[in-house]
């Protein structure tokens, strides 16, 4: 595997978003499953159910992703750049956009998942569609648009206090 950035901070979230994609990838294969009506009923609730699951195992690892980049990666280029417009508030508005279609998708999936039909399910699962499509743009932008200008604008000091906030575990 490539990194596209050479910091090493930066190289710790490119890491993570490649860890989430590889998450994100056992779970769209279900959503992609639904959008080509592969399930019948009951295959269909059987990969309802392991969906969800895949999804709640999900927002650990995520949220504590987004955690690093809204605590610390985010505020220390937002001295650099500013924090009120451009690229770093889309990026914290996506995160709110992923937090909603997985909350929606959950919290719509809490009752029994007996009592879903088929097209239930169908029409649930294209929140966490929506989730996969978001992210994934999402992670494209982070890498070519913010990590490419943190490394030209931020001074190696900063740099090297990101390396120590973000060097943890998100699992």
């Amino acid at each position: 595997m490539q990194f596209q950035t050479k910091d090493k901070a930066l190289r710790i979230l490119e890491n993570e978003h490649r860890y989430l994609t590889y998450l994100m990838d056992e779970w769209h294969e279900i959503i992609l499953n639904f959008e080509h009506d592969i399930y019948d009923e009951t295959t269909g609730r059987e990969a309802f159910q392991t969906l969800r699951k895949q999804l709640i195992a999900f927002i650990d690892p995520l949220k504590n992703h987004t955690e690093k980049e809204e605590n610390y990666f985010f505020p220390l280029l937002g001295q650099y750049i500013g924090l009120e417009q451009g690229p770093i508030l889309s990026i914290e508005e996506e995160h709110a956009e992923i937090d909603a279609y997985i909350g929606h998708f959950l919290h719509h999936t809490r009752m029994s998942l007996d009592t879903l039909s088929l097209a239930d399910m169908k029409a649930l699962v294209k929140d966490a569609g929506e989730a996969f499509e978001v992210l994934t743009v999402h992670f494209v932008k982070e890498e070519s648009v913010l990590f490419p200008m943190a490394e030209r604008m931020m001074r190696e000091t900063d740099k090297e206090k990101l390396l120590e906030q973000v060097n943890t575990l998100i699992i």
